[in-house]
């Protein structure tokens, strides 16, 4: 299944197992599956209800309806025989890095973030941003997750010494629809249930405002993502239908997938124990290919799964304004 795009699930397996005892007895499981048929949200119930039923234990089965966008005759077409190709060059060279932050780090990035859009709101008559965060719907706490994205989008961006100070630079990241719907989609659906939203903004602005500034540019997008922005969205779709392309054409984008939400080691036992590890394959991995993941020790930690381009990450590794939220990242 190595290097399969989702496409190519018209004709081969939409999952694959492997499972392997190491020699100290340890377990690695790993698994691929087909993002046409499931998101975050829809894999993990699996894979811990999978888990479950290996414990012996009661488990949720998945709500498998289909009705909440009534029926769609949409169809993809290709010109040519083998259909979509991968939109990114899977052989640029990258360097991947887990970058580690601890709960307390995560509280003083919220807690930063929240503070600066405090004060800027304050101080409202110094400048108009606070009216351009309130017409694009900022409004409510900024969150521990958005903050994150923001002290990584920041970094990164300073990290790109190539981009000029007009170029606009883009922070994508997949928003969970089934609570954001009216009416809503049971939180066990199974299938995929998300879209991507974009945040964007100028090298320039990036570097002259603070965190709280970029924060609540993502809190924004994320607010002003309900209902009826999904079901456009969708409609919008369904007249052009594409592949969705993934990549940096730009250099300049970041791509956030996954969440530290998602039950990874909570439930995840197959009767050996709470795992040890969760990491991703290779597939989708291109420069500023970001992924979140909680901490193993479940006290609100997060790992970020950061790809990069080698003189950005090595750049970004020596950045002590990003480092001081950092636990542990490796060596440049």
């Amino acid at each position: 299944m190595d290097r399969t795009v989702s496409y190519e699930g018209h004709r081969r397996p939409l999952t694959s197992f492997q499972v392997t005892v190491l020699g100290d007895g340890a377990v690695f499981v790993g698994l691929v599956a087909n993002h046409s048929v499931v998101d975050g949200t829809s894999f993990w119930h699996f894979f811990n209800t999978w888990a479950g039923l290996c414990r012996g234990e009661p488990v949720q089965p998945p709500d498998f309806s289909r009705n909440f966008f009534g029926g769609s005759t949409a169809v993809l077409r290709f010109s040519g025989r083998d259909g979509p190709a991968v939109t990114f060059d899977a052989s640029a060279p990258l360097r991947e890095r887990v970058i580690h932050f601890s709960a307390a780090s995560i509280r003083g990035l919220k807690a930063a973030a929240n503070r600066c859009r405090k004060s800027n709101e304050d101080d409202e008559v110094k400048g108009k941003l606070v009216h351009d965060l309130k017409v694009q719907g900022g409004c409510g706490e900024i969150s521990s997750f958005q903050s994150m994205c923001a002290h990584m989008w920041r970094a990164v961006t300073r990290a790109r010494l190539q981009l000029a100070a007009d170029a606009k630079t883009t922070f994508r990241m997949a928003v969970n629809c089934r609570h954001r719907l009216r009416p809503k989609i049971s939180p066990v659906y199974f299938g995929n249930a998300i879209q991507s939203v974009a945040t964007t903004a100028t090298v320039a602005e990036l570097a002259s405002h603070d965190l709280g500034w970029a924060a609540a540019r993502l809190h924004a997008t994320v607010v002003a993502h309900e209902d009826g922005a999904i079901r456009k969205a969708a409609a919008d779709w369904e007249a052009a239908p594409r592949c969705f392309p993934l990549g940096n054409p730009d250099g300049a984008a970041l791509t956030m997938g996954s969440s530290p939400r998602f039950p990874m080691y909570d439930g995840n036992d197959f009767g050996w124990g709470r795992a040890l590890a969760v990491r991703s394959g290779r597939a989708n991995k291109f420069d500023g290919k970001m992924s979140a993941f909680p901490g193993q020790a479940g006290d609100g930690s997060v790992d970020v799964e950061v790809c990069l381009a080698p003189d950005t990450m090595g750049r970004l590794l020596c950045d002590d304004e990003f480092l001081q939220f950092v636990s542990h990242a490796p060596s440049p």
